[in-house]
């Protein structure tokens, strides 16, 4: 059930500068590049596609006259995002978007011209993608996933106060991911200043999943985070069920890991990052840069929590818990 009432994206206004704008000249149109590291047939991130692009729609911009969108998907293979963006950038599109830090780093390799809005990314400064996120100073801006990497310390806080006396957590991390290493530093150092111990294990294919997950459950942990990567997303019912399996209390960054079978969630409110992104993209067609628009953090985060997963691991949530989460399945 719903707890909260949903924050309503409120659109931006931007100064842009009086140079020729994008599209709307001579009958050209835009073209868009869209550089994703998941699949095409991904259910949530082609649902994330069509809120982008119904709020393009809604800002006056339609496919097939005034712009066009060139995909790009890697099918969960970092190693591909170079090639893909570099094809991109041969295809001479006027802007890229980049779904994750892997494919803006990518983006941001392969051309330091074209417009890159990001989409999701985390520690944008320590990856060298921005100069800071008020002004990032290059061809790169967009939102990222969450304030800092404070997200996922308060995602293991959570975890601690639904399983008491936690000692142990596990952290489920893909090492093709280039923040995932800055990731864990941080959830190493909030789990003992939470009198518990985190380890790392990790997963690069999806087969690699379930021997991460019985190497948690032989190791005698006492629940597991689930690191956000564009890996783990399409194989949340294969997670969900291992998880269950080995009696592992989780924590996910996104509901649908929750919905599932998961234990909880907490992470932003990805719709409203979509709809702020298309308003970048009508930004810079209209003639804004990159380096003027700061990097946007998100504003709203969901706590989502599984109440029969919680009743099947014999876990009693605490009233505060559910009480401050935005949707409780039962």
């Amino acid at each position: 059930m719903r707890r909260r009432e949903f924050i309503r994206f409120l659109g931006c206004g931007f100064l842009v500068c009086p140079c020729v704008a994008l599209a709307q000249q001579g009958g050209k149109q835009t073209k868009i590049g869209w550089l994703d590291p998941n699949s095409r047939d991904a259910p949530n991130p082609a649902k994330m596609l069509r809120t982008f692009r119904q709020r393009l729609e809604h800002l006056g911009h339609i496919e097939g006259r005034d712009i066009a969108i060139e995909f790009r998907y890697a099918d969960h293979n970092y190693d591909r995002l170079p090639a893909l963006a570099a094809e991109l950038v041969e295809q001479k599109v006027d802007i890229i978007v980049t779904m994750s830090t892997p494919a803006t780093v990518a983006a941001r390799k392969a051309t330091s011209a074209i417009p890159i809005v990001a989409i999701e990314i985390t520690d944008p400064v320590g990856q060298g993608l921005v100069e800071s996120l008020a002004r990032p100073g290059g061809n790169v801006t967009g939102l990222t996933f969450g304030v800092g990497l404070d997200i996922f310390s308060k995602g293991l806080e959570l975890l601690k106060e639904a399983v008491p006396g936690l000692q142990t957590v596990a952290l489920l991390m893909n090492p093709a991911n280039p923040v995932h290493k800055a990731v864990a530093s941080q959830m190493e150092t909030a789990a003992l200043a939470l009198n518990a111990r985190a380890g790392v294990f990790q997963a690069r294919r999806p087969d690699e999943i379930a021997t991460a997950l019985e190497a948690i459950a032989q190791a005698y942990y006492g629940a597991v985070c689930i690191v956000p990567d564009a890996l783990f997303g399409p194989e949340r019912s294969q997670i969900a069920k291992l998880v269950m399996t080995y009696q592992l209390p989780s924590m996910h960054q996104s509901r649908e890991g929750v919905e599932a079978g998961g234990l909880m969630s907490y992470g932003p409110d990805r719709t409203n990052i979509y709809l702020r992104a298309a308003t970048y993209v009508d930004a810079i067609i209209k003639g804004a840069k990159p380096a003027d628009l700061p990097v946007q953090q998100p504003t709203k985060f969901e706590l989502v929590i599984n109440l029969t997963t919680a009743r099947a691991l014999g876990l009693t949530i605490p009233p505060t818990l559910l009480v401050g989460a935005d949707e409780v399945i039962e």
